[in-house]
């Protein structure tokens, strides 16, 4: 642990209820839980509603239903910051009065005027800096005869700005890039720059894990820690998350909504160890699989990239799957019934024992939860459709269905059915038949499953049972 690390660090996460739960987001969200969980934290969840047009209720609850999948939890809050308004107001209003910030009277109009004309001139388009040469006392009776004012930031004219990141080192702007930023519009409400380090100071953070796209944005915050007399938290940014084409993942790339994948039928393990990995390296860089408790551990500052993350899809398939198929039945039934429900599925009348059993047949060829709804119909309920790809490859000969036919009731007649005895009913009948087992085995599959592709015939038999396994190869010349 660094020396600027306290012993018990506070983090947060502050999602803007603009929208769902998006991956880099949930990302963020995720080292912050990681890091607060490996140094024994804490996490706080706190919701930056302050653009009151375009945050809404419903996505506020759309972020916390994301987090609950993703299984991070929070152990203060949500705070709102359309609560706390007064507090931004007030420390805008300390600012003024140190001289670290003044009244700014020019219009909205005025502004966009003035930025045109600096662009004609090839000028650089920042705010001119007018209302910075009024003079305080006579800003302060503007102000009180009601005229309309923001309140700016005033940058020094000179000299540089740093911090010391946790990922890219000492970062430094020079004061003359910047231009005097609001802190307080017009009509009152906080900018972005001045609510989250006043929240920030107030929840006593000690840690910022975010977006790298935040760089920029961290030195105007170090001058308002500044100014306001508080210790600079250590800054964390971490890589940006992009597509395969090296643009930011946007919806062109697949789902950028964490829900969207719970729908696609990722599991929540899956999904979070694969995030994990998107711009952090364990001190293992072999080790892909780990469970809470490993990232938990392995977590550190330390492991995570300069560089940006690549999202690639067919690696968290490859997770889901992996995870799937490591994943006791017991565990994934409630995931799996789920998907049931979304596609009206009744199971069949079984033990919890027996679906188990079933679940873990079939999970070794699942990519996915929706494919114990789809691919696997056939082994939960009796209402499925048949590939019509296999049933041209294996069942297009009535011989061969006809065989089937007889194959059942040889099947009905027997007093033991297992694995072992429906295979040597099977190989014995193609030989008295004079023909392959193999036409039989492939043809069987197809009746039972609706897939040219599944485990073994025989334990499919053997799980589906003598009554069902009958009544399905009757039905092979009705297909």
């Amino acid at each position: 642990m660094a020396a600027s690390t306290p012993n018990s660090p506070r983090l947060r996460f502050a999602p803007s209820p603009t929208g769902y739960l998006h991956v880099g987001g949930a990302r963020t969200a995720l080292f912050n839980w990681l890091f607060a969980r490996h140094y024994r934290g804490r996490l706080v969840l706190r919701i930056e509603d302050t653009d009151l047009e375009r945050s809404t209720a419903e996505m506020v609850e759309g972020i916390l239903v994301g987090l609950r999948w993703l299984g991070i939890d929070w152990d203060e809050g949500p705070y709102f910051q359309s609560q706390r308004m007064d507090l931004y107001r007030e420390a805008g209003q300390r600012l003024v009065e140190s001289g670290d910030a003044y009244y700014c009277f020019c219009t909205k109009e005025e502004l966009e005027q003035r930025r045109a004309q600096a662009q004609a001139k090839g000028s650089d388009p920042q705010y001119d800096r007018k209302c910075r040469s009024i003079a305080p006392e006579q800003a302060k009776a503007r102000r009180d005869a009601g005229e309309a004012a923001a309140i700016r930031f005033a940058v020094p004219e000179s000299g540089s700005t740093f911090f010391d990141d946790a990922v890219f080192g000492r970062v430094e702007f020079a004061n003359a890039e910047l231009e005097d930023f609001v802190l307080l519009r017009s009509d009152g409400a906080p900018t972005y720059h001045l609510s989250v380090v006043v929240d920030d100071i107030d929840m006593r953070m000690t840690h910022i894990l975010r977006g790298a796209d935040h760089l920029s944005n961290t030195p105007k915050q170090v001058m308002l820690y500044q100014a306001l007399g508080a210790p600079l938290p250590v800054f964390a940014h971490v890589p940006l998350i992009l597509g395969p084409d090296k643009t930011r993942l946007s919806k062109r790339h697949g789902a950028t909504s964490v829900i969207a994948y719970k729908e696609e039928g990722i599991v929540p393990e899956a999904f979070r160890n694969f995030l994990a990995l998107l711009g952090w390296t364990p001190p293992d860089s072999s080790q892909e699989i780990m469970d809470d408790r490993a990232l938990i551990d392995l977590f550190d500052l330390s492991g995570i990239a300069k560089s940006n993350a690549i999202f690639d899809r067919g690696k968290l398939d490859w997770f889901n799957a992996e995870y799937i198929r490591a994943c006791p039945a017991v565990q994934l039934l409630p995931l799996i019934e789920e998907e049931w429900k979304k596609v009206d599925l009744i199971p069949f009348q079984t033990s919890r024992g027996a679906m188990a059993a079933t679940v873990d047949l079939v999970k070794p060829r699942a990519r996915n939860l929706k494919d114990f709804a789809t691919l696997f119909r056939a082994y939960f309920s009796d209402s499925f459709e048949v590939d019509p790809a296999a049933m041209q490859k294996f069942l297009q000969d009535n011989a061969v269905r006809e065989m089937l036919v007889e194959l059942a009731s040889r099947y009905e007649q027997e007093t033991e059915f297992s694995e072992a005895s429906t295979e040597k009913m099977l190989r014995d009948f193609a030989a008295q038949k004079n023909v392959k087992a193999g036409l039989l085995i492939n043809a069987a599959r197809v009746a039972l499953t609706g897939q040219g592709v599944a485990p073994s015939l025989f334990a499919v038999m053997a799980n589906l049972g003598q009554e069902r396994t009958v009544a399905r190869l009757r039905k092979a010349t009705e297909l």
